[in-house]
C-alpha cells in the first residue's frame, strides 16, 4: 500500500461521512484510538501523525471502498469506488 503524502483532516471527515461512520466506527476499523482520531480531525489541512497511524486510517477507508484523490489543482478529496 502506498502512503498518501498529504492526508487532510477534511478528507478524513469526508470519508467518514460518505461511509456514514462516526469517529468510533473509524476507531474500530482502523485500530487508531478515539483520542487520536479526534485530534487529527480538529487539525486544519494536512494532518500530522506517525506513518503507522496514517496507514491504518487509509487502510480502513480503502478497505471500505474509499478512493483518496490527491491535490491536483482542485484540492484533495475522496470518492467511493465503483
Amino acid at each position: 500500500m502506498t502512503k498518501i503524502i498529504d492526508l487532510t483532516s477534511d478528507q478524513i471527515r469526508a470519508a467518514r461521512s460518505m461511509l456514514r461512520w462516526d469517529q468510533s466506527d473509524l476507531t474500530i476499523k482502523s485500530g487508531v484510538s478515539l483520542a487520536t482520531i479526534k485530534r487529527l480531525e480538529k487539525m486544519n489541512g494536512i494532518v500530522s501523525a506517525n506513518l503507522v497511524t496514517l496507514q491504518a486510517i487509509e487502510r480502513a477507508f480503502t478497505d471500505a471502498g474509499i478512493d483518496f484523490i490527491p491535490e491536483n489543482g482542485g484540492g484533495p478529496g475522496v470518492r467511493l469506488k465503483k
